[in-house]
């Protein structure tokens, strides 16, 4: 383990603008460092480095991060390998500490899972090629399926042998022990009986390895070529320490580079899809590792882009699941599509029938969005002459689909598609799509009131022996608003304090460590002034009033700092955000931090006008930003609260509601007249 002092003093020494210049042509403008993103095309550039913060960030495609980050995304390195590329980069000897011997074991087991999967590998790989029944049958089902030899190959497919401890056999006679075996699932241990049933899991299988990004081979998929009914066509390995299936996606390995060139990954069903995709020189093609798809695979995806083209099989179980991924893949933020082949076919084989140049063409011509795709799978010819509940509940369908989308605009778009296509007002769309989003913020808030009085009950339980408490009881829906919004407004309005959250965050990153002059008030009402950090005033402020952030990213930042203030740690810096393994985050943390605009060496040099500091004016700014976020904040909640009386037919209730509204004006009106620090 390379210890923690050699690692900082790698990061003291590295120069992140000379790491990054060796890979990118770089130009001087201002404080920065300017040149054209590696990571996506484009011709006018946009990529930033910063010498000072150590971070960059590129406002084309949103990458960003530090030296060891680059080097990571750029050239696939693993972290350590990325700390050993700068270390020899700027001569640092690299010094490792000595593990536990409990650290020892975890690492060894996870190296022997890893050494036995490799070796496993390239002795199905072998059998195929070399053994007179591999060739016969692995080798001769790839080729029926018109597979060439070179990407066979690319991908390290192989065949196990269809006897009953062939592999296991050969294992053992090289060292592996049957605990490693079983762990990686390669052999399967029964005892029937008393007595123990050893076979090979992937018997008489054509095999499929399971690559991570950085090349290793993780777990395999092994596929029946026998007639027998009760076996499974697909086979997968178990879950263990190096491969988790919901995890990983097949073929991201030997396609991530063709994803980040073209911006958008195919997401295919089958291994053969994603193997004769790449054939078909569709190479940015991806799989689900025999599961449906899952958050983590589409945040896999998102480090390379994010539009995804969904092309499954045209069947009721394929649309099914196509539908489900438009919904995954909106939440995670990712711009959706999807490809419909006709009956019987899919990308494998209308590859065979009509080759690499019809199969591209056909993907390009055919790609639908998610209204069109929707509309295609829904049966409907004449939509005038559908049921007028069957068009109610397809509205709902689309809108509860809309409301996972995060970008106002897209989902702007999207209305106005959807109100074309069933024959309905766009005023009516907008409305149901604003109380779909207002439903789905209530229910998020629910679970997490039920997570947290779970979490209140256990304790209670734990620390006085007693009962559980009950769940909470569900609450009220929001009642639909017999009101009419400006159309054009209603989207925007949906999230009002946005900007304000976001400019919140912006002065935390950016000046969280800076200190300020601020206006305080005594007991006795005696106005004085007192030194504070920005992040000590902007989490008391703001906590304070306990008014939260609805933008998740934004609220995260806010928590970061807040912890870190209450705790009496040091606060994140940039290179705490560079590291962060959050994407969004990290990305938006770096970009608020990275200034584009400079003076450039001429107007230094030759004028003599001051030009003011924006540090000079840190603490008026931070008063009007404060007073401004609790205003729109508490609007916001003073909006809500009017909404649910509206429609709050229980009196006690009503009286409830009507108090917190009260205490909301309250604070509207301290809130407009400056911020409440009273020192004691």
């Amino acid at each position: 383990m390379i210890n923690q002092e050699t690692i900082q003093r790698i990061m003291d020494a590295t120069r992140i603008e000379e790491v990054i210049g060796d890979f990118v042509s770089l130009k001087k403008r201002g404080g920065n460092h300017i040149g054209c993103c590696p990571f996506h095309n484009e011709k006018t550039p946009s990529f930033y480095v910063s010498p000072s913060k150590g971070i960059f960030k590129c406002f084309g495609c949103g990458k960003a991060g530090n030296a060891v980050g680059f080097l990571m995304d750029h050239e696939h390195y693993t972290y350590p390998e990325a700390l050993r590329w700068l270390a020899q980069k700027y001569n640092i000897e690299i010094e490792e500490e000595r593990m536990t011997d409990e650290q020892r074991e975890r690492q060894s087991e996870r190296d022997a899972l890893f050494h036995v999967s490799e070796f496993a590998q390239k002795y199905f790989s072998q059998l195929m090629w070399e053994d007179e029944m591999g060739r016969a049958v692995g080798l001769g089902y790839f080729h029926e399926r018109g597979l060439t030899d070179k990407v066979i190959k690319d991908f390290g497919l192989g065949y196990c042998l269809d006897k009953w401890t062939d592999f296991t056999d050969h294992a053992r006679k090289n060292g592996y022990s049957d605990e490693v075996l079983e762990k990686t699932g390669l052999t399967i241990f029964k005892n029937e009986e008393g007595k123990e049933k050893v076979y090979d899991r992937f018997r008489g299988r054509v095999m499929f390895p399971i690559y991570s990004i950085s090349g290793r081979v993780l777990g395999f998929s092994g596929r029946i070529l026998s007639k027998e009914k009760q076996a499974a066509k697909y086979v997968n390995s178990p879950d263990s320490d190096i491969y988790n299936k919901s995890h990983i996606l097949y073929g991201l390995f030997q396609a991530k580079n063709a994803i980040s060139r073209a911006d958008r990954c195919y997401l295919v069903e089958g291994n053969v899809d994603v193997v004769s995709m790449h054939q078909s020189d569709v190479c940015n093609t991806v799989a689900s590792c025999g599961t449906s798809l899952t958050v983590e695979q589409i945040r896999l995806i998102k480090r390379y882009t994010q539009n995804v083209t969904v092309v499954y099989d045209g069947d009721s179980a394929g649309i099914k699941a196509a539908l489900r991924a438009f919904n995954l893949l909106f939440e995670e933020g990712m711009h959706a599509h999807a490809v419909l082949f006709p009956d019987e076919e899919d990308p494998d084989s209308y590859a065979q029938k009509y080759g690499s140049t019809r199969l591209q063409e056909y993907l390009q011509e055919h790609e639908m969005n998610f209204v069109e795709f929707k509309m295609a799978t829904s049966g409907i010819t004449d939509i005038s002459a559908i049921d007028p509940i069957r068009k109610s509940n397809l509205i709902k369908e689309y809108t509860e689909s809309l409301a996972l989308i995060q970008d106002p605009n897209e989902q702007s778009g999207y209305v106005t598609l959807i109100a074309s296509a069933l024959r309905v007002g766009e005023n009516d769309l907008r409305r149901t799509l604003a109380q779909a989003i207002a439903n789905r913020k209530r229910q998020a808030w629910k679970e997490e009131q039920r997570e947290l009085a779970r979490e209140q009950s256990q304790n209670a339980t734990e620390a006085a022996g007693g009962e559980p408490l009950p769940d909470l009881p569900d609450d009220p829906q929001y009642p639909v608003v017999e009101t009419t919004p400006a159309p054009q407004q209603v989207l925007a309005d949906l999230r009002p304090a946005e900007a304000q959250e976001r400019r919140i965050a912006s002065m935390l990153v950016k000046y969280g460590t800076k200190t300020v002059s601020m206006r305080m008030v005594d007991e006795a009402g005696q106005e004085f002034t007192q030194e504070m950090r920005t992040a000590d005033v902007v989490t008391s402020e703001l906590s304070a009033d306990n008014l939260g952030f609805d933008n998740p990213t934004y609220r995260e930042i806010f928590d970061l700092y807040a912890h870190a203030v209450s705790d009496g740690r040091p606060l994140p810096d940039a290179n705490y955000f560079a590291v962060h393994p959050d994407t969004v985050l990290r990305n938006t943390a770096l970009e608020m931090m990275m200034s584009t605009y400079g003076l450039s060496p001429q107007w230094e040099e030759k004028k003599t006008i001051a030009v003011p500091n924006p540090d000079d004016n840190l603490g008026m700014e931070l008063e009007e930003t404060i007073l401004a976020y609790k205003k729109k904040k508490i609007e916001q909640r003073m909006a809500d609260k009017q909404h649910e009386l509206r429609g709050c037919k229980d009196p006690d209730e009503q009286m409830i509601l009507l108090a917190e509204y009260n205490q909301l004006k309250q604070l509207q009106q301290q809130a407009g007249l400056s911020l409440h620090q009273v020192v004691s």
